[in-house]
């Protein structure tokens, strides 16, 4: 048998493939990418039919020559690299350079990294797709020629260091819109009543809320729903009902099933792990890989966890669907099986080439590897083998109560219900349901209520009324982002973190905890491209174009017609504007500071890591200092205030200091932790401070010797160095 090398894109990768394949295969990396558009000009020649100028890769060029040593000594060359447009175009590009004929059978492809996957691929290889190859060519080529005439353009009309592109511009306006429909928003007066009622003891005491009015007292008449807008409205409800019993009209029971979520893709992963465990969607990614190449686990060596991280498809395989029926039935018991195959539709835009993302040894259960992963890749993986067990699992089943009592002809009502079979929520008995709200003017407490019958009378314990104002829509959050760029056709499952990044480091947006909001610099960015380029910032025209590249995949249109139905358009444009476009001139926001070092002017500056101050006269003066914010609270060693400052050194993560420091006398308290004011450690004493684990925050002595802190040593408490 002749020598075999299989090429992937990781060391980590090629690890764990290793472990399958015998002596005859040597298996390396490419390292990602070997080939591109030089970063010297735009290398695409739009008047011989967008041909592309590809060149290896600054860096790359050891692997290269590594690569073709490798197959020069091979009998056969397999293609390893991702399932998808990216790997496709990876493989191709192999090809070329390695001089392997594309149409012969060296393309191998896998979901899972498993050896049965593994080896069935390499027994079952095909050609490349040039299909998905050309989509991938297509997107690389449509960006190059929007980003790389773009850019410059903002470059030379308002500063250097600016970008623009099909999709990021196209995020940066979402955002922007959503700003400004909060900043357009007018808060409404509304009032809530509620009562606190019993229908014999003070333990089975619960709340209603105030629904309208009866058209006849006594429960009889017909029910009008009343909007209380005002405290003269509200007081007029009160004072009918105060000193007043209340009788049960209507008590309707029920029940209902509530189903377990579908498996993962890409966006619902992403927006999960930002809402659970507080996870960028870069930094979700990033782990998600570490998983799908494979981990060192102890007494199984290099393993792949999850199966292929990059998809909109929520299918299953048979296999998939048969170990965890086994699992849930052995863990939990058969009673707590669907007793079906659940399956799930995916959305008209998905890709069902591979799967969702789901565990791939599911005799690897979270808690028994954990000593095997770090702390994000246990969480990530807990929270993908959960929700995957969770959809072949029983439904939880509920009994619902609704109850409508009156007083007088004032009408007051509540809902309550019961769990009796947790189902699938034996998984999730710690959370709350997937984007679950609590509305202001509605009682979703969801209680559980005593018996009631109806005509039973209930003792009126108290009753108060409440201001509250309508609020506006919620700023983005990373995850909300990425479902609204789902839902719109805006990029695919690859792209939507590095969409986010971008806009992020470019400082279009900024985050403020996890909200995301709109800069000056993205105002006037997305503007100057909506006046002058309106199809690159609107969300449908986007979408129009990811449904073309869609149409390349599955061989409906050629690539290259893509590319001339939207150029000659784009072209006029850019001319336009090019000499329309006046030199936008940004004046920095003065602090009416003096600099400390040449008596300049300081000024606030955009970082990456967020706003400075820094003198006027740069370059000539270099002079920078951090924003210091007022703190919540009072120093824990002196009584005076704190500041939150961004550390340089830290990615700009948040630390604390007092508000002396560097005064006269100076207060040397400095915490990545905030104090919580007057509480104290009751082991030590010590104070205490919020340490913040993913998405939750509690409190911890910031004593890294007291005996509560001893399996947390590894932890940043108070009085770690903190370098700015």
């Amino acid at each position: 048998m002749g020598r075999k090398l299989v090429i992937v894109e990781s060391p980590a990768k090629s690890k764990t493939i290793g472990r399958y394949l015998g002596p005859d295969y040597q298996i390396t990396a490419s390292l990602g990418h070997i080939r591109d558009l030089p970063s010297s000009n735009l290398g695409v020649d739009v008047k011989n039919n967008f041909k592309p100028l590809y060149i290896t890769m600054k860096g790359k060029e050891k692997v290269v020559k590594d690569l073709k040593t490798l197959a020069a000594d091979s009998d056969e060359i397999f293609l390893a690299t991702d399932p998808d447009r990216e790997g496709e175009a990876i493989a191709w590009h192999l090809a070329k350079v390695l001089k392997i004929d594309p149409d012969s059978c060296c393309r191998i492809t896998f979901n899972e990294i498993t050896k049965h996957a593994v080896k069935e691929a390499i027994e079952h290889p095909r050609t490349i797709n040039m299909n998905l190859a050309d989509a991938q060519q297509a997107r690389r080529i449509l960006d190059r020629l929007v980003g790389y005439q773009l850019s410059p353009l903002l470059w030379k009309k308002i500063r250097k260091g600016l970008s623009a592109g099909r999709v990021q511009s196209v995020a940066t306006k979402i955002v922007m819109d959503r700003d400004a429909e909060i900043d357009r928003f007018q808060p409404e007066e509304f009032w809530l009543v509620k009562a606190l009622v019993t229908p014999d003891k003070a333990a089975d005491k619960f709340l209603m809320s105030y629904y309208g009015v009866n058209e006849s007292e006594g429960g009889k008449g017909k029910i009008s729903r009343v909007k209380l807008t005002c405290e003269d409205e509200a007081n007029a409800v009160l004072s009918e009902v105060k000193g007043h019993d209340f009788v049960v009209t209507s008590v309707k029971k029920g029940n209902r099933e509530r189903n377990p979520y579908p498996p993962f893709t890409t966006s619902t992963l992403q927006q999960e792990a930002s809402r659970r465990l507080g996870f960028s969607s870069k930094k979700t990614m990033s782990v998600a890989q570490q998983l799908y190449e494979g981990v060192e686990v102890k007494g199984a060596g290099q393993t792949a966890l999850v199966s292929y991280i990059r998809t909109d498809s929520v299918r299953i395989s048979d296999e998939a669907y048969e170990s965890a029926k086994s699992l849930i039935a052995e863990r939990f018991g058969k009673e707590y099986l669907a007793g079906y195959r659940r399956t799930y539709k995916n959305k008209n835009t998905a890709q069902d080439a591979h799967e969702a993302i789901r565990p791939t040894h599911f005799d690897l259960d979270p808690k028994d590897i954990r000593d095997s992963l770090t702390s994000d890749q246990f969480k990530l993986y807990s929270l993908i083998w959960d929700r995957f067990l969770a959809t072949q699992m029983a439904a939880a089943r509920v009994d619902t109560v609704s109850v409508e009592a009156v007083c007088g002809r004032q009408v007051f009502r509540t809902n309550g219900e019961t769990i009796t079979f947790k189902g699938f929520l034996v998984l999730y008995s710690d959370i709350e349901e997937e984007g679950s709200e609590k509305a202001d003017d509605e009682d979703n407490s969801k209680a559980k209520l005593p018996a009631l019958n109806d005509n039973q009378q209930l003792r009126n314990l108290d009753v108060t009324g409440t201001q509250k104002f309508t609020t506006p829509p919620s700023h983005y959050t990373e995850a909300t982002l990425i479902k609204a760029m789902e839902e719109n056709g805006i990029g695919r499952p690859s792209t939507y973190a590095p969409t986010i990044s971008t806009i992020l480091d470019r400082q279009y947006i900024e985050k403020e905890g996890r909200m995301l909001k709109i800069t000056d610099l993205g105002k006037l960015v997305t503007n100057m491209l909506a006046e002058n380029f309106s199809e690159i910032v609107d969300v449908s025209f986007t979408a129009g174009m990811e449904s073309s590249l869609d149409k390349v995949e599955e061989g409906e249109v050629r690539w290259e017609k893509v590319l001339s139905d939207f150029y000659p358009r784009f072209e006029e444009q850019l001319k336009a504007a090019s000499e329309s476009i006046a030199k936008i001139e940004i004046e920095p926001e003065k602090t009416g500071e003096e600099c400390p070092l040449c008596g300049g002017e300081l000024v606030i500056k955009e970082g990456r890591y967020g706003k400075f101050i820094a003198c006027s006269n740069f370059p000539t003066c270099n002079y920078t200092k951090n924003i210091e914010i007022a703190a919540k609270g009072k120093c824990p060693i002196c009584g005076s205030g704190l500041l939150s400052h961004r550390s340089k050194k830290y990615k700009g993560k948040l630390f604390y200091t007092c508000d002396k420091k560097g005064s006269d006398p100076e207060c040397g308290f400095i915490s990545w932790d905030l104090p919580i004011e007057g509480k104290t450690c009751p082991t030590c004493g010590a104070y205490m401070v919020l340490k913040h684990y993913g998405k939750k925050a509690y409190p911890k002595c910031s004593n890294r010797d007291c005996i509560t802190n001893q399996r947390k040593k590894k932890d940043d408490g108070d009085g770690a160095e903190v370098n700015e």
